[in-house]
């Protein structure tokens, strides 16, 4: 990007912090984000350190910037695709392959930011609580169509019940909104592992993990989707890869 024909008014459409934030997406792929720093970003950009400086004072505001864009964009990308599917009549499998297929191309072609939030941690930093209503709206989605599919009567009573006490932090029913009576009592906890079983996929496919063992990934993602599923109860139908 040539920012310096880009006027610093804040009257402008792309903003000083939309500039930073650009050139600073693209020192994510290289040197990657625990190499991240204002200087390096003014230098890339051609910019005094002083104005980056006047809109990130540290290091840490412009990676929280850019974990918050992060998790905002590939939520946005998976409430699009079940947008999509919702509107089109789709069942609760269906709409979950969808919004993880979204999810998944999202991350493919964002590297340098899925690595930035499931990729190893950034040495130093901690994200803040700002992060937290952002990182949120992944597993929302899914909790939406688990909820929905469980107020449909689309899922199958668990076989294996979670043993003993609740699992959970009040913080997890509350996105969920409130426990499920028996025999589904337990389906927010599956549903948490169903989360952790696409984001590993996704590292698992994004950082070529299954590359030497796996013909096709994209089918194997499909594949792994649906087998993830029957964990909550829910059945992902067959359906031809299009991506």
């Amino acid at each position: 990007m040539d920012v310096s024909a880009i006027s610093w008014t804040e009257d402008d459409d792309i903003t000083p912090a939309v500039v930073i934030k650009d050139i600073a997406r693209q020192q994510l792929v290289d040197p990657g984000a625990a190499g991240l720093s204002l200087d390096a970003v003014a230098r890339a950009g051609g910019l005094p350190l002083a104005d980056v400086e006047a809109v990130f004072p540290h290091r840490d505001d412009l990676l929280t910037a850019l974990v918050i864009d992060a998790y905002d964009a590939s939520g946005e990308a998976m409430e699009q695709a079940d947008g999509a599917a919702t509107k089109a009549g789709a069942s609760g499998g269906a709409r979950l392959l969808a919004v993880t297929r979204a999810l998944r191309r999202w991350s493919f072609d964002n590297l340098g930011e899925f690595t930035l939030i499931y990729g190893s941690p950034v040495p130093g930093y901690h994200a803040p609580q700002d992060t937290v209503p952002s990182a949120s709206r992944t597993p929302a989605v899914l909790a939406g169509i688990v909820r929905s599919a469980l107020e449909a009567g689309e899922l199958t009573p668990p076989r294996r019940p979670v043993p003993g006490p609740p699992l959970l932090l009040p913080e997890a029913l509350q996105l969920f909104g409130g426990a499920p009576e028996a025999p589904f009592s337990d389906i927010v906890e599956r549903g948490i592992v169903l989360w952790s079983n696409l984001i590993g996929l996704l590292v698992f496919q994004v950082f070529s993990r299954t590359h030497d063992s796996v013909r096709d990934e994209a089918a194997f993602f499909d594949y792994a989707i649906a087998v993830a599923a029957e964990s909550i109860g829910l059945e992902v139908p067959p359906a031809e890869h299009t991506d």
